[in-house]
């Protein structure tokens, strides 16, 4: 047994404190994944922290956080997506950029770095909508269901997938999520978690997968090889036929599972595949690990596990249970730090943390629950960053002008998601602009100033652009709000200051 992983989450402090300002009831934490949160094999190969650092912006629509992605400064540039809603086929189109590979009726994840994907507020429900990821690397996918997907019938989505990732992808965690189908194969449904084409150093934890005939492969053949590296720790597997998972080839850390009604088979070692299995509890299930439906022999290294009421078939050609009475046949060596629950309280533990909406609780690594605090080394917002304001950040992917600049500057600084860019003007006044192609409803904006530029920004004036006529007026770089109002453009004039503004962002937001 090693010693305990530090697990650091980090709240949104930026959206609990907007709640606070105007009175609204939290009905779940508002949470996201922070650098060095991840555990397992995520936490390796230089880590995955997501979008940590980047933006934040809130999406209701699958199109939404199609604009999320699609609206950032570059593929790589950190973004933070707080969901909340239902994301369906009807709300999810295809949105294009150059920051994104998108497409209708699935989330799309493609040929991109640096993303959190988080629920927050009443919950994030992807209802018969899958999430792709390929061809990218360090993604965060926490405390969202995703439900019923199907590869036949109608609609179809991912290929049946839950979550799918292929093609060279790197650096995944799925934290405290649901994913579950409504049958098996006959029924349109296919895997929960499925990697294949080459991803490696995945973290599966504190999530529920169940009502479904497969859990999830990594391979797609006893010939794909170069998967692995995957972490699988206090996760739920209910009423699952098979697949918990399927490994071929590679190398998977299986710990402190909570594994019911396993119906066919569980666990299946093969091609080669090493499994380390600890302190996992197995009840009223079959063949929970082993090698099965091939002749090409898998391996696993098993210690602490505890089996309640599972029955083991007879060993054949293709059928290679580890029981009943289940030994090591391989040694497998962790990388990384982590702590083991004793079997004995993991169905507690689990079913207490497993799954979204669940606070994100953890556990202690002593059979109790927690709940993560930030790290002191984890970056903490400049208490002088404006509250954000709810909804999509309209400036993502808009036009930007105004008046004389610095040298060295931009306009489209102010609008690009990155924090460490900005827009100044020649002297200390100047106004630079957010414009739309088509009139747009604004009612509230954010203005943020570059680091060490905090506090210049003296007065101001928030005009609509189009008529002239004033919005707002004020003192101070912050988020405001005044009445909706529908525009093309939009401008803030700096007015007065004590030396030389620097805008890093212009945020603007329909409420």
């Amino acid at each position: 047994m090693r010693r305990p992983v530090a697990l650091r989450l980090s709240a949104v402090l930026s959206t609990m404190a907007l709640a606070a300002a105007t009175g609204a009831v939290l009905t779940m934490p508002e949470a996201s994944a922070a650098t060095g949160g991840a555990t397992g094999y995520a936490s390796q190969n230089g880590g995955t922290t997501g979008g940590a650092g980047g933006q934040t912006v809130r999406a209701t629509t699958g199109t939404q956080i199609h604009q999320a992605l699609c609206g950032r400064a570059s593929s790589s540039t950190p973004v933070i997506i707080e969901v909340e809603g239902t994301i369906n086929h009807a709300n999810t189109a295809k949105v294009s950029g150059d920051s994104c590979n998108t497409a209708a009726g699935v989330i799309e994840l493609k040929q991109i770095s640096n993303v959190t994907l988080v629920g927050v507020g009443s919950g994030a429900v992807f209802d018969q909508l899958g999430i792709h990821i390929r061809q990218s690397s360090n993604i965060i996918i926490q405390n969202v269901t995703v439900k019923n997907v199907k590869k036949s019938g109608s609609p179809t989505s991912n290929g049946g997938d839950a979550i799918g990732m292929e093609s060279d992808v790197r650096n995944v965690w799925v934290d405290h999520s649901t994913l579950e189908a409504s049958g098996g194969e006959d029924d349109g449904f296919d895997g929960l978690f499925d990697m294949k084409d080459n991803t490696q150093y995945v973290t599966l934890s504190y999530s529920t997968l169940r009502n479904s005939g497969r859990g999830g492969l990594i391979g797609s053949s006893e010939t794909q090889l170069d998967n692995g590296y995957i972490t699988f720790h206090h996760n739920l597997y209910e009423n699952v036929d098979s697949r918990t998972p399927l490994l071929r080839g590679g190398i998977a850390h299986i710990y402190n599972n909570y594994y019911v009604k396993l119906n066919k088979s569980g666990i299946n070692s093969r091609a080669g595949a090493h499994a380390k299995v600890d302190n996992n509890y197995f009840k009223d299930s079959k063949d929970v690990l082993g090698t099965f439906y091939t002749d090409t022999t898998g391996y696993w290294q098993v210690g602490g596990n505890t089996f309640d009421n599972v029955t083991w078939s007879e060993p054949g050609g293709e059928n290679h249970p580890a029981g009943p009475d289940p030994k090591s046949n391989t040694t497998v060596s962790i990388p990384y730090d982590y702590t083991l629950d004793a079997s004995s309280c993991v169905p507690d533990i689990v079913t207490r943390t497993a799954g979204a909406n669940k606070g994100l609780e953890v556990s202690d690594g002593n059979c109790s629950t927690t709940t993560p605090t930030p790290d002191p080394t984890d970056p903490t917002p400049d208490p002088t960053d404006p509250t954000t304001p709810a909804g999509t950040n309209l400036s993502l992917g808009a036009g930007a002008d105004g008046s004389s600049k610095a040298s060295g500057t931009s306009y489209g600084n102010v609008r690009d998601g990155d924090l460490s860019t900005y827009w100044s003007p020649t002297g200390s006044t100047g106004s630079v602009s957010v414009k739309w192609g088509s009139a747009t409803s604004v009612s509230a904006v954010a203005i943020r100033e570059a680091a060490g530029a905090q506090g210049v920004i003296g007065s101001w004036r928030l005009l609509n652009a189009d008529t002239g006529a004033v919005l707002k007026t004020g003192s101070g770089a912050g988020a405001f709000t005044f009445t909706a109002t529908s525009l093309r453009k939009i401008t803030f004039e700096v007015t007065g200051a004590s030396d030389t503004p620097r805008v890093a962002e212009f945020q603007t937001y329909a409420g």
